[in-house]
């Protein structure tokens, strides 16, 4: 993927994600609304007025972890942070859980709220999610921003695929749901835990509760992992859209206790 401008992007609130949680942020202005869009219901999050900014949460997460940021950015945009398809409150499409997919789904969400351009943030799968987007609809992308996860299909993608420490890629089917069924807690701790950089200052107690919650409803595991299980899909996808240039602004965040600069250096390819 080249970009046109080294990778930055100037909205300040970005830069209170770790610290928003620390800080007490009200909620009481974020409305929690529904959808339907490609006969799908997608639940969503917003608040403010102002530009739009998209917000699309990672794995073992839903739009609960942008909570603490909404206020913020509320001050100077209007935020949209949905449920990912066949995620937390958003209904499970019959098919289509996919990054391509997804993306034009939550576009389609976009317009249905009168968006015309909005810039699109993306944690973990949510970034594949936000890439797509990017990617499929650039005239409405005014900015796009990458957290700490990798492209599939671009620039030595498979490194980080097929790193034997991030085994869950490849963890599902029956067998592995049926190994979770009742114990979604213990699965997901080993993300909140074992991927930490900080254990102690990763997620409260409250947020790893509604997390397992959202995923223990029937069907929500497997939607998760159906995710994973498009890589394969993404990385041909991903291939094919990143042949074009994209001329919005970029900003590529890795963690140094989890990719580092991966997913910069794809962003540069």
């Amino acid at each position: 993927m080249r970009v046109k401008n080294r990778l930055r992007f100037a909205v300040y609130a970005f830069a209170l994600l770790l610290s928003a949680s620390l800080n007490g942020a009200n909620e009481t202005a974020i409305a929690s609304r529904t959808a339907t869009v490609d006969g799908v219901k997608l639940y969503y999050l917003t608040a403010g007025r102002g530009p739009t900014v998209i917000l699309l949460h990672g794995y073992t997460q839903t739009s609960r972890m942008w909570k603490a940021i909404i206020p913020f950015l509320a001050n100077k945009f209007t935020v949209i942070a949905p449920d990912l398809p066949g995620i937390g409150e958003s209904e499970i499409p019959a098919s289509g859980l996919d990054m391509k997919t997804s993306a034009i789904r939550i576009h389609a969400l976009a317009k249905s709220l009168g968006v015309e351009k909005a810039s699109v943030v993306g944690h973990d799968i949510g970034l594949m999610v936000a890439y797509a987007y990017a990617a499929q609809f650039p005239a409405e992308t005014e900015k796009l921003v990458l957290m700490d996860a990798f492209l599939p299909g671009v620039t030595d993608w498979e490194a980080v695929y097929n790193n034997p420490r991030i085994w869950h890629f490849r963890f599902n089917g029956p067998t592995p749901e049926a190994l979770v069924r009742g114990r979604e807690r213990i699965y997901f701790e080993h993300f909140w835990n074992d991927f930490a950089a900080d254990k102690n200052r990763s997620l409260s107690e409250a947020d790893r509760a509604g997390y397992t919650a959202a995923y223990s409803r029937p069907g929500r595991m497997r939607a998760g992992w159906a995710y994973f299980v498009s890589f394969m899909q993404a990385a041909k996808d991903f291939e094919q859209l990143s042949r074009t240039k994209l001329t919005m602004p970029v900003l590529a965040i890795g963690g140094e206790k989890a990719n580092g600069d991966v997913l910069g250096q794809q962003a540069h390819a």
